[in-house]
């Protein structure tokens, strides 16, 4: 994690509910993504973070700051925690205009500092010429400026944003994504973002922690948790697309032979114990390269003969089912598919790279 400013172990049980148990939790500088399905606790962990949810054990720490220290029965409440906290439905006022929202967390400050506060968070988010609006007169995507505004008028040490995207339709979701990610760089405050989303963790993290069945059973940077998911379990949370069983057939210079299914893979064998040779093998779908029988020149160490079993489209891309002695699955762009000409029992051959073979050994 880069330069870890927040820690926090505890434990919240709610009445006939699930437990979430929180275990070394660390939080830096950048945007710590929150990432798990529903229902997996995240939530419930922001709002604990933020002081509107009390723990039942354990302790919430920043810096040299005690939040909750629960065998000392030590809590500070919300406002002298001094974070910024966007609600997943933005919980605007509907009665108060623009202005008025941003500045509403301001209310015991001075008249002529709250107006420059105000004014200079509308028009760090471009929100000027829509002061005097109200909210039901706003786009989702405006809507959501607006809440990002009155959480950081305040000038929060840490910002904590819950779903910050799942309220709007898919074209503005994506559209956003980029403007979310320039603002939250340009801010430059400690972020606590919570998605169930692969693609918003992606674009939006520098950092993520995922969450299953309410615990936190991963962290680390985004590209080395996606890329090389700790268990099985994260593999499936985090979508890797192939997750097959194998038997690793020998090592040997830091590689893995893998025997899956009737075929036969080279990986990386970092971090598989001497004494067990089942492995389940992950393979991202965008780290499969197709390519026609005769046109391979590639150093990639796996090259597999495959046979197309069908796509499907999902936007711009498509999702291609091979059989390459076992279960593949591919991701291509629709002109890549073009080029390929695609065809349901086409043969081809499939490259991966070693490096994006991960291995995960059955007693993980």
């Amino acid at each position: 994690m880069n330069d870890v400013v927040l820690t926090a172990n505890f434990r919240k049980q709610f009445p006939g509910g699930p437990a979430i148990a929180v275990e070394n939790f660390r939080a830096g500088r950048g945007v710590t993504v929150l990432f798990g399905a529903s229902g997996s606790g995240k939530t419930t962990i922001l709002r604990s973070l933020a002081g509107l949810e009390i723990p039942d054990a354990g302790e919430i720490k920043w810096g040299d700051e005690m939040w909750f220290r629960k065998r000392e029965n030590q809590w500070r409440p919300p406002r002298q925690r001094h974070v910024g906290f966007v609600p997943q439905d933005y919980a605007l006022f509907p009665h108060l205009t623009v202005a008025g929202n941003v500045g509403y967390s301001l209310n015991e400050r001075p008249a002529a500092e709250r107006a420059a506060r105000v004014a200079e968070s509308l028009r760090w988010l471009e929100l000027e010429d829509l002061a005097r609006r109200l909210p039901h007169e706003l786009s989702g995507g405006q809507q959501q400026r607006v809440a990002l505004a009155r959480a950081v008028v305040r000038r929060p040490k840490l910002l904590l944003l819950d779903e910050p995207l799942a309220a709007l339709d898919t074209p503005t979701r994506l559209r956003l994504r980029g403007e979310l990610r320039r603002l939250l760089r340009q801010l430059d405050v400690p972020t606590i973002l919570v998605t169930h989303d692969r693609f918003e963790a992606l674009a939006l993290g520098d950092d993520v922690v995922v969450m299953h069945a309410g615990r936190n059973v991963q962290q680390g940077t985004v590209p080395d948790v996606f890329s090389r998911p700790a268990n099985l379990a994260v593999a499936e949370i985090t979508a890797v697309e192939t997750i097959h069983s194998g038997k690793v057939l020998a090592v040997r210079d830091g590689l893995a032979t893998v025997a899956v299914g009737s075929a036969q893979l080279t990986a990386l064998a970092e971090g598989l114990p001497d004494d067990r040779n089942e492995v389940y093998v992950c393979i991202r779908a965008e780290d499969v390269v197709l390519m026609r029988n005769g046109a391979v020149q590639s150093s990639a160490r796996n090259h597999l003969p495959v046979t197309v079993r069908g796509w499907s489209s999902e936007g711009p891309l498509l999702r291609v089912s091979l059989d390459a002695g076992f279960p593949l699955v591919a991701l291509l762009t629709q002109s890549a598919g073009k080029e390929l000409a695609l065809q349901a029992g086409a043969e081809m051959v499939a490259l991966i790279k070693a490096p994006q073979v991960h291995l995960i050994s059955f007693t993980r």
